[in-house]
């Protein structure tokens, strides 16, 4: 049986922004984010905690984005080549933006539905300014 991996949030992104998607979209004004950092904290074995930080987001998608990519490449640093989703929650306080994720990361493809591959994560977050641990 082949597994298919769920694109992540940010690989689509990418996607989008090279078909042209949203060339039509209104400009509402140029995305300026300021990413105040990551903290990881390992919280058993192979289950990983990212709180993070960022003014100017879009919106939940852009901390959610930035945990992704701070995931993707704990992974590779530890020396797995993909990660598992569990959970993101996210809020907004006077302009300052907080996620704090949890992920799993694997040397195998796990299994769910929000897998994400390392390696390519990371060259999507290289490529779109999301600085990574």
């Amino acid at each position: 049986m082949r597994q298919l991996a769920i694109i992540s949030p940010v690989a689509l992104a990418m996607v989008g922004g090279l078909s042209g998607c949203d060339a039509a979209a209104p400009e509402t004004g140029r995305f300026s984010p300021d990413y105040e950092g990551v903290e990881t904290t390992l919280l058993d074995g192979d289950l990983v905690r990212f709180d993070v930080a960022m003014r100017g987001a879009r919106g939940p998608e852009d901390i959610e984005n930035y945990a992704e990519c701070a995931a993707a490449q704990y992974a590779l640093i530890r020396g797995y080549g993909f990660a598992r989703h569990l959970r993101t929650n996210v809020y907004e306080e006077a302009g300052l933006w907080r996620g704090d994720a949890v992920y799993t990361i694997s040397p195998a493809l796990p299994r769910g539905v929000r897998t994400i591959d390392a390696e390519v994560v990371t060259a999507s977050c290289v490529e779109n300014g999301i600085p990574m641990v």
